[in-house]
């Protein structure tokens, strides 16, 4: 099992940019891929930004360009650079950790979430 907790959010003016972190614990060598997820009220979690273990990315269209998703494997940290942020960025955002072990690949639990506010 892996376990992650996110930090990071806060209140930040439009245009403003944010860095949110995912720290992982628990049996991280079998991670296989992390994502930054966000859940605004009334609407369903979403992907946002993903990262493999062999580096690949993958983004939300609403985001490309303006959010980066990297990794520090030595502190077994996740970062979500997020530049140019908009109103509708507003949201709580998650991580999550899936484990890709003896064939079997494995959803991880949500962190507690990290609440980001846009606005002037």
């Amino acid at each position: 099992q892996v376990q992650v907790m996110e930090s990071g959010g806060g209140l930040v003016q439009p245009g403003g940019s944010l860095r949110l972190y995912c720290a992982a614990s628990g049996s991280i060598f079998s991670i296989y891929f992390m994502g930054w997820y966000r859940q605004a009220p009334g609407k369903q979690r979403e992907l946002v930004a993903g990262i493999t273990s062999s580096d690949s990315t993958n983004y939300a269209d609403s985001v490309k360009g303006r959010f980066t998703i990297s990794r520090d494997n030595a502190k077994n940290t996740v970062f979500l650079q997020m530049n140019s942020l908009k109103p509708e960025d507003t949201a709580v955002y998650y991580c999550r950790a899936d484990r890709f072990q003896d064939g079997t690949y494995s959803l991880g639990p949500w962190g507690q979430g990290t609440q980001v506010t846009v606005s002037s």
